[in-house]
């Protein structure tokens, strides 16, 4: 039963991607004056979370060690994709404050609800081993 508690991985994975989230928001913001800057995102969670759960647990190749050549460190940002909706300004810069806010929100409730599920399920587990 214990084995396997797929819910704190998700839990996890949930967190580190409002992490990204909040670092691509943050980039974007920093780079809010820069001509030509095209905004970036990243993908929602519920798609970056089922390809790695449809190729497997061992899908693809993971680095151990900084020095390999392939494969993704545990933990390793997406890669951010440009914001194809995002209406450009007169210097060609397409970041939107107001829009940058918005994904900072939804970044923070993201994680809180990570943390949420994560502390509900421990104390579920912690229920469950005090009755034993």
């Amino acid at each position: 039963m214990f084995k396997n508690l797929e819910v704190f991985k998700i839990s996890y994975a949930m967190a580190v991607h409002a992490g990204q989230k909040q670092a691509v928001a943050a980039q974007n913001v920093a780079n809010s004056d820069t001509p030509e800057y095209q905004a970036r995102s990243l993908a929602p969670f519920s798609e970056t979370y089922q390809i790695h759960t449809s190729m497997g647990d061992n899908a693809g190749q993971r680095a151990t060690r900084e020095r390999h050549l392939n494969g993704v460190i545990a933990g390793h940002m997406a890669d951010p994709v440009i914001d194809d909706e995002a209406v450009a300004s007169p210097n060609g810069n397409t970041v939107s404050l107001e829009g940058e806010m918005l994904k900072s929100l939804d970044a923070k409730r993201q994680h809180d609800r990570a943390l949420a599920i994560y502390n509900s399920s421990l104390g579920i587990l912690r229920a469950t081993l005090s009755r034993q």
